[in-house]
Formats: structure tokens, C-alpha cells, sequence
């Protein structure tokens, strides 16, 4: 089906073309159309235009209604001030509108007709090593920049950037080599798969007693460096073990994915050692363009805006003095790749804003020797800091960083507590499966209702708590509206353009209508918080209508039906925008 225009554009464009012929130089003129306090929407555009055309500006505003006539679409118009547009348009129209968006799966949102492939690199754990609070929000928020764009119609391509290469491995997988009986283990060999906290347990104690020895015996530190040689090699051996801390710890990583109710293919992890193979020519391409130039030994590029507390440029490292390759050139290799080898228009990376830096500087790089240009753009969404209540960085009781599965452990404690308290015919196991639906979900709309680049406190009882802007109070507004469509009895939603709307109606009605554009603006400027906002309202919009207009129990059938409607279409913008959020919405709770 094709999509549906919105209100806003309809009247937009009646506006537009009077503003035209009346002022027949401002053809396709913005009338500036913004939704209104004093009506529905306001057109705040022709004063600007009446400067411009020396024109006295309520005079305008006066013709240009006369040159738009109300009926269908547009109830009433009139001139405000000193020639602001107040347009209120007819019952009619916001329900024969919603009823045409109701009859599309898509709710009428449009499919971007110039969508690219995005690809979006987000959650990023390392191997070997737990994922902790700071791995939350590049996980939730690149999670659901992948749903909206999809949804709007672009092609995205997930990438994992996992840390799976360096140093560190040398160290463990000598430790490992000289102390075999270490690593107990159920294999996936035909026994028992070992569950995802024992294979990071026994992850986590390899790591500890190999960083033991490492920073106490020199001899071994020497083999633990010769190792890493032998690791950069491909040797054989080497590269065996180094295969089994990576699939150990996939095992991990995709538990706490699930937990996070998160699929995560093993198809879109592509680690730091996917791209080990480029990193020579990466340097040589840069070196040969003289992008980047030798320094001390180093392979950098330098910045005449970056510059160190010394004041002197402080340049992007792409390959050590020693022969060695840093995160810039894996950075810029993947870069390569997924412009080249994955078609990518736009590349969105989701880490932390206290790399922006180095990502600045990457992008520039990669512009200056050609991966990057005008019909290839790259960006950062970059993301804040989660709090404690106290407004510190999240840290246990101890000063230690807090590990995410046992954040997530507790907000489906918390939330199946909130549930069984008010469950009335749930069974056990399903308080337990609501538990988990709005417990996490709670946890993912704290991040996403935020915006991205600024830090949030991180507190459960507001995250679980059934009023104000929380996923819970969103969840509980879809079940009511269920319980209803449930106790209508012959009752069915039907449109009724020819009924008339109480307030409440038709601010649900008009909000309703823009979902479309709202998820557009989502898309085009990532941010999802963006989304989280237009379905808290329009919570709260449904609870005022709720509070006011009698249902089941209104004055005529068509009433019934009308606000039955109304009910449904709600139901299933809240379930679609909460799904773009990777939140679920069940039918009870």
C-alpha cells in the first residue's frame, strides 16, 4: 500500500499553494507549519515572507485564507496576530486519515525511496573478558538505530567489532600452553555446552592468573611477547587456542545478548582480527598518497586542529616504531572493507563520546585519501556515561565496575516483583516471562528515552515504576487498551468519520497521525530518544482520552465503535515504536 500523508502535510501544502498564489514569488515557499497550543497547527512562515516582499504581513495572512477553502480537510482558519495562520482541521479528516493508516501494515509510514546500505557498528564487548554497564548503551542504542532504519527502508549491516586481537592474547595463551589442565571446560564436542557464566568464569580466572604471572616473571612476560609474534603469524598452534578464547567467549557474549532479548548473528561478528589481512596495504595506500608520513619510525597523520597539552599536533598513530598496528589502522582497514566489499553510503559507529577523538581523527583520515566522500558518509552517534544515583560513574559498593548481567538479574527481580503485585490471573511461569519483558525493557527505554550523547542515572526503582516516562507505563497503556478490545463482546474498531470527537479524541487522533514523520526525523538524525518521547506521549495522551471518553459504555454504537478504533490504532503504534526500541509489549500484565 502506498503511504499514507500525514495531516500536517496536507495542510501544509492547501497553505502553500494559496501563500503562492498570492504572493506569487514565494512559490514553494515553507508556510512553516508547526503543531499549536491555540489549534491544531499554526503557519508562522508568511510574516518572514511579507519582510521579504515588503508586503504588510496581516494583510497577506488575510488573502491567503481567502484562497483556502474549509470543508473536507480544514474545519477552520483564521489570522492571528500580527499574521500568524491558526488552522483547525475537521473531525472528518483525522479519522478518515487514521483509518488509512490503519489499513496498511505499516501503519502508512512511507519507505525512504533514496535509502542506502547503513552499516552500524555497536556492541562491542572484548574477549575474554566480562561485559560490564559500559557495554549496555552501544548495545541498546545501536540495536535500535538497526530497527528504525530498516524499517524506514534502508539497508543496514550489522557489525560486532569484538576485541579479539593483541597483547593480551600472547599472555594467555602462553599461560595456557604451559598450564593445560587451567582451562575446565564442558566442550561443545558432542557433551554438555558450558553455559555462558561458566565459560566467562573460566575465562575470567585464565585471565587473572595469567596477568599474575605476567607482571611477576619477566621470563614468562618475554614468552608471553614472542608469543603474540606467533599469534600475528598464524601459527598453527597458537592460532588454535587463541580460536577457543574467542569461541568460549561468544558463548558468554550471546547469553547476555539474549538476556538483553538482543539476536545477534554470527554472521555480523567481525572482530578487530577480521581485518588483520588489509592492515599492510591500508599502511601502504596511506604512506604512497602521503596521507600519512613516517615519524621516529611511526606511520602517522597529522592534524593542524589536534594538538596535545604541549601544544605541539598530536598525530594518529597507524603503525608503531616497531613495526606494530594500533586500533587506527584496523579502524581504517574496516573502513575499507565495508565501503568497498559492502556497498556502504553511511557508515554509524556507536561508542563511547570519550573516543570521539580518535574517531575524528579517523574519519578525516579516511576522507583525505578517498574511502570517505560525498557519497560516503561516516558518523559517531556518540554516547554518555551511566550513572549512579549518586551522579558518579555506576560502580559497585567496592569501587568495582558493575557487571551487566547482574544489572540485568536485578531489574527482572524488581520488575517480576511489580508484576506479581499486580498480576490478577497470571500463572507463575508467566509472571516470570512478563518479568523479564518488562524488566529489561525498562532498562533499555532508561537509556534510549535519554538522549544518546548525554550520561543518565542509572535507578531501578524509577525504571520499574508505573508512573511517569518509563517503558512500564507505556507496557501497562498497551495491556489496558487489550483488556478492552477483550471485553468489547460484539463490539468491533470501525472507523466513523461522520461522528464528532471530544478533545481528547482528537489530540490522540492528530498524534497518532504523526507517527510517520516522527519516525523519519528518528531515522535521519539518529535518535531514538526522538521515538521514546512520541510514545510516552502519546501513553499519556490515551490515558487523558481514557479518563474522559466512556468507551464500551459510550452513548451510541457508532461512538462505541469509533472509540474502539481509536483504541486499537494506539495499541498498535505503541507495540510498533516499542519494537523499533527492542522493548516488548505484553498483551497482559
Amino acid at each position: 500500500m502506498a503511504s499514507v500523508p500525514s495531516l500536517a502535510s496536507s495542510v501544509n501544502q492547501r497553505v502553500a499553494d494559496a501563500l503562492a498564489s498570492a504572493l506569487p514569488e514565494a512559490g514553494g515557499a515553507d508556510p512553516l507549519l508547526r503543531r499549536s497550543d491555540r489549534a491544531d497547527f499554526q503557519a508562522n512562515g508568511i510574516l518572514a515572507l511579507a519582510k521579504k516582499a515588503k508586503a504588510n504581513p496581516r494583510e497577506l495572512a488575510t488573502t491567503v485564507v481567502e484562497g483556502i477553502p474549509t470543508g473536507e480537510l480544514i474545519q477552520e482558519i483564521e489570522v492571528s496576530g500580527p499574521g500568524f495562520l491558526n488552522i483547525t482541521v475537521a473531525d472528518r479528516a483525522i479519522i478518515s486519515t487514521l483509518a488509512a493508516r490503519a489499513a496498511d501494515d505499516r501503519l502508512g509510514v512511507p519507505l525512504n525511496a533514496s535509502a542506502g546500505t547503513t552499516v552500524i557498528d555497536y556492541a562491542q564487548p572484548n574477549v575474554a573478558k566480562e561485559m560490564h554497564v559500559g557495554h549496555l548503551r552501544s548495545a541498546v542504542i545501536g540495536a535500535a538505530m538497526v530497527e528504525i532504519l530498516e524499517f524506514t527502508g534502508e539497508k543496514v549491516v550489522r557489525r560486532h567489532h569484538i576485541g579479539d586481537w593483541g597483547t593480551q592474547f600472547g599472555m594467555l595463551i602462553q599461560y595456557l600452553l604451559e598450564h593445560p589442565h587451567e582451562l575446565d571446560h564442558k566442550s561443545g564436542d558432542g557433551d554438555e555446552q558450558a553455559s555462558g557464566e561458566e565459560a566467562m568464569s573460566n575465562l575470567n580466572r585464565l585471565y587473572k592468573a595469567s596477568r599474575a604471572l605476567f607482571d611477576s616473571d619477566e621470563e614468562f612476560k618475554t614468552r608471553a611477547r614472542a608469543r603474540v609474534v606467533d599469534l600475528q603469524a598464524g601459527e598453527p598452534e597458537t592460532l588454535a587456542l587463541w580460536q577457543r578464547f574467542v569461541d568460549e567467549s561468544k558463548i558468554y557474549f550471546y547469553s547476555v545478548f539474549n538476556k538483553l532479548d538482543m539476536d545477534i548473528q554470527d554472521s555480523d561478528v567481525v572482530g578487530e582480527s577480521g581485518y588483520n589481512d588489509m592492515l599492510v596495504e591500508t599502511c601502504k595506500l596511506l604512506e604512497e598518497s602521503g596521507v600519512a608520513v613516517r615519524s621516529n619510525g611511526a606511520l602517522c597523520v597529522f592534524f593542524e586542529d589536534v594538538k596535545g597539552p604541549d601544544g605541539n599536533p598530536t598525530p594518529l598513530i597507524v603503525q608503531k616504531s616497531d613495526g606494530g598496528f594500533g586500533y587506527a589502522a584496523t579502524d581504517l582497514s574496516a573502513i575499507r572493507d565495508r565501503v568497498t566489499n559492502l556497498g556502504a553510503t553511511e557508515l554509524i559507529y556507536v561508542v563511547d563520546a570519550r573516543q570521539s577523538l580518535h574517531f575524528k581523527m579517523v574519519f578525516e583520515t579516511a576522507r583525505r585519501a578517498g574511502w570517505l566522500n560525498d557519497g560516503v558518509k561516516a558518523v559517531q552517534l556518540a554516547f554518555g556515561t551511566v550513572l549512579g544515583k549518586d551522579g558518579k560513574p555506576f560502580k559497585t559498593r567496592e569501587g568495582e565496575t558493575v557487571r551487566l548481567v547482574d544489572l540485568l538479574d536485578e531489574a527482572i527481580e524488581r520488575a517480576s516483583a511489580v508484576v506479581r503485585e499486580k498480576a490478577q490471573d497470571l500463572t507463575e511461569a508467566e509472571i516470570a516471562e512478563r518479568g523479564a519483558q518488562v524488566g529489561i525493557g525498562a532498562v533499555k527505554y532508561a537509556d534510549l528515552s535519554t538522549s544518546a550523547a548525554r550520561d543518565y542515572k542509572f535507578d531501578l526503582d524509577q525504571m520499574v515504576s508505573l508512573n511517569g516516562d518509563t517503558s512500564v507505563y507505556l507496557q501497562y497503556a498497551y495491556a489496558r487498551i487489550q483488556s478492552i478490545l477483550r471485553k468489547a463482546g460484539d463490539a468491533r474498531p470501525v472507523a466513523h468519520p461522520e461522528v464528532a470527537l471530544a478533545p481528547t479524541e482528537r489530540a490522540l487522533g492528530l498524534h497518532l497521525d504523526g507517527f510517520g514523520e516522527l519516525i523519519a526525523e528518528a531515522a535521519a538524525e539518529h535518535a531514538p530518544h526522538k521515538l521514546a518521547a512520541y510514545l510516552y506521549q502519546l501513553a499519556s495522551l490515551y490515558t487523558s482520552f481514557y479518563s474522559e471518553c466512556p468507551v464500551l459504555k459510550a452513548d451510541t454504537a457508532e461512538q462505541v465503535e469509533n472509540r474502539l478504533f481509536l483504541c486499537e490504532l494506539t495499541a498498535r503504534t505503541l507495540s510498533k515504536g516499542m519494537s523499533l526500541l527492542g522493548i516488548r509489549t505484553p498483551e497482559k500484565l
